[in-house]
């Protein structure tokens, strides 16, 4: 059975600015923070400005440190600390500001003078997510039953701010009055008001394992560094295989599952991952599996393969692994390796194609392994860490590539959650020009692959 089971000077002293106009974040008295879970403490409060960094931090949704919030404005990027008394100290000057706001009009007003407002919650990212998608996850924690339109408080000029910072053009309005049109919110993939956020969490903060803990709980990835260790293995892999992968999890807004063959040379320490091998099943259905692994398991012998990894994907959410991923990795690595005493690695890919905290329309892939705990603490979970990888440009499109994405259009054609490729991925980009994009990024030297391309790209249209 094969189965395995994402300038100036410091000032002398720090500087507390407080600008921010009426974008300002007021603080909150300890009282008042408390009463945020009550059920007196909703009208008023119960809005963006009632939830304050420091209600984030008091409440474990955040955590204080050095580098972890960032503004990307207009080509510019600044980096801030996050302190203890949820102040942002901004690292270039060691100013410190009272709220999101303050940080993001002022820096923003260095780039552009005419700027009034910061959008700071909509502007500022903490370890790369927007703060203003950790204010929703307090909501959901605390006040479940809460009137989720008060969440978008002011998200209009945020949403105007966000196209602004990524250095975007402006929207016409004929562009912005299309938002409004039902197809634009008939898109499962496009967020609701109301989705929750899996806020990724870090390593350090798990401790011992925990059965009462969300088994989909996403983890930040550690570099090999990090943990003092060396990547114990090089990676390679082929474009090929990022095309077919990402081909195959932009079909569905379901998960998918395939696996990675490759060959392993011990006297080199190079992991070649050269072929990957969709599923063509669904992940409930275990009595089909045997046989789809049964088959794939026929083309590694056949094509003189190792089975080397697998891969899934995370339709919405980051490309970073959940706990049962982990544990899932851990387990992987142990099977492949079997009984000899000889090591052989194997490589797990996440796949993030709708995530619409993503850089543009490029899917996000990320490569991990998990090292094991340490022995004086069995009970924790592996680490999972960032794999380091060479990408190999394929100099053309095989067969073998070209089959596997007709026979995965052909097993979802008729599935009630293929991705509807003629509705819109956001206001000017249909999701049919976003796996184009997407796959794009892997695309082989030669160019007549566009042509192969089209023809898959016109079934995809034709199962609607």
């Amino acid at each position: 059975m094969m189965r395995f089971g994402q300038g100036s000077e410091p000032p002398l002293s720090p500087q507390v600015v407080e600008e921010g106009g009426e974008e300002e974040e007021e603080e909150l008295s300890g009282g008042e923070e408390s009463d945020l879970r009550t059920p007196s403490g909703r009208g008023s409060l119960l809005t963006r400005r009632g939830i304050t960094l420091r209600v984030l931090l008091k409440d474990g949704l955040v955590e204080p440190g050095d580098g972890v919030l960032s503004i990307h404005y207009l080509g510019k990027k600044f980096v801030g600390d996050l302190l203890n008394d949820g102040k942002i100290r901004w690292v270039e000057t060691g100013q410190i500001f009272n709220s999101p706001s303050a940080w993001a009009t002022h820096c923003k007003r260095l780039v552009n003078p005419a700027k009034k407002s910061g959008c700071g919650w909509a502007s500022v990212r903490y370890r790369g997510q927007k703060l203003v998608q950790y204010k929703t996850s307090w909501l959901h924690k605390y006040q479940p039953s809460a009137d989720m339109s008060l969440v978008s408080e002011g998200e209009d000029d945020e949403m105007g701010d966000e196209e602004e910072e990524e250095g975007k053009t402006a929207v016409p309005t004929d562009d912005k009055n299309r938002k409004n049109k039902p197809e634009l919110h008939d898109i499962s993939l496009v967020p609701r008001r109301g989705d929750r956020e899996r806020i990724p969490v870090r390593y350090c903060t798990l401790g011992t394992r925990d059965a009462a803990r969300d088994p989909h709980t996403l983890v930040e990835l550690s570099a090999f560094s990090a943990i003092n260790r060396f990547q114990p293995f090089n990676v390679a892999v082929s474009s090929n295989v990022l095309l077919l992968m990402d081909f195959h999890c932009h079909l569905t807004t379901s998960e998918v599952v395939g696996y990675l063959g490759g060959r392993w040379d011990t006297n080199t320490q190079l992991l070649t991952v050269l072929r990957a091998f969709p599923c063509r099943t669904r992940l409930a259905d275990r009595d089909s599996a045997s046989a789809v692994e049964e088959e794939i398991c026929q083309n590694l012998f056949m094509r003189g393969l190792s089975l080397v990894g697998w891969y899934h994907s995370h339709p919405r959410g980051p490309a970073l692994p959940s706990l049962q991923d982990i544990d899932s990795q851990m387990d992987h690595q142990l099977r492949l390796q079997g009984s000899s005493n000889g090591f052989q690695p194997c490589l797990g890919i996440i796949c993030g194609p709708y995530y619409h905290g993503n850089q543009g329309v490029a899917s996000t892939i990320t490569p991990f392994w998990v090292v094991p705990p340490p022995e004086q603490r069995p009970n924790d979970y592996g680490i999972p860490v960032a794999v380091e990888v060479t990408y190999v440009q394929d100099n053309f499109l095989t067969s073998d590539v070209l089959n596997e994405m007709m026979l995965l259009v052909d097993f979802y054609r008729a599935a009630p959650d293929l991705v509807q490729f003629h509705q819109f991925w956001c206001p000017d980009t249909t999701m049919m020009d976003k796996i184009k994009g997407s796959l794009s990024g892997h695309a082989p030297k030669d160019q007549a692959y566009s042509q192969i391309l089209e023809h898959v790209y016109n079934q995809l249209i034709n199962t609607h």
